[in-house]
């Protein structure tokens, strides 16, 4: 079960797919229930944005990087030469393979051992949930909680290549009266850091 959880797809019809798939469930429970029991004040969207930090591919790669999985990964000739022992997405779905495995074998509170152990680091320095929103969900989260008008945005112009373009946009408030203009390689972007922007003047 250790060896199927640690081989890649490419090396053949049995590998980690289907322990990934139940790996996954049993991580996720684990890490809600962490949470749930150490953020007692967090509302339920607070936690579920608090998870997805947790069980997100690169948090989850990190993780397996440290325990030194990609060591052991068992892949075909391709991902060998492509470096795929260090590819963030094999990492994670083999780290959550090896989760499955472990559920099999020992049952889940044995699970819930190892994934605690291998999790709490990460779950235990997660910043407060409002930290993990972005910027213009917070902006808009601000003005709503003090009754004023929603900030406008407007692109301004596109600049550069087709390759590296750049978005420039205005981000405008009625009250209080603010303006600040940002750019970034997509209109969303750009509009992400203007709104961080106004917030960073409104805590001034």
């Amino acid at each position: 079960m250790l060896e199927e959880a640690l081989t890649h797809r490419s090396r053949g019809q049995r590998n980690y797919e289907r322990l990934e798939f139940l790996g996954d469930s049993v991580l996720n429970f684990v890490v809600a229930e962490r949470l749930f029991e150490l953020r007692p004040d967090d509302s339920e969207g607070d936690l579920s944005r608090l998870r997805s930090r947790v069980v997100r591919g690169d948090t989850l790669a990190k993780l397996a990087s440290d325990i030194g999985l990609g060591d052991h990964l068992i892949l075909g000739e391709g991902e060998l030469r492509s470096g795929g022992f260090k590819r963030q997405s094999i990492l994670a779905d083999a780290l959550e393979a090896l989760f499955g495995a472990i559920y099999l074998d020992g049952g889940f509170e044995q699970c819930r051992a190892v994934i605690q152990h291998i999790c709490d680091p990460v779950i235990v320095q997660l910043p407060e949930a409002e930290m993990l929103k972005d910027p213009k969900t917070r902006l808009q989260e601000w003005l709503q909680a003090r009754g004023r008008p929603l900030p406008e945005y407007a692109l301004l112009r596109e600049e550069g290549a087709e390759h590296a373009k750049q978005f420039i946009v205005r981000c405008r408030l009625a009250d209080p009266c603010l303006e600040v203009e940002s750019r970034g390689s997509s209109r969303r972007k750009a509009e992400q850091s203007a709104a961080g922007k106004i917030l960073q003047s409104l805590d001034d």
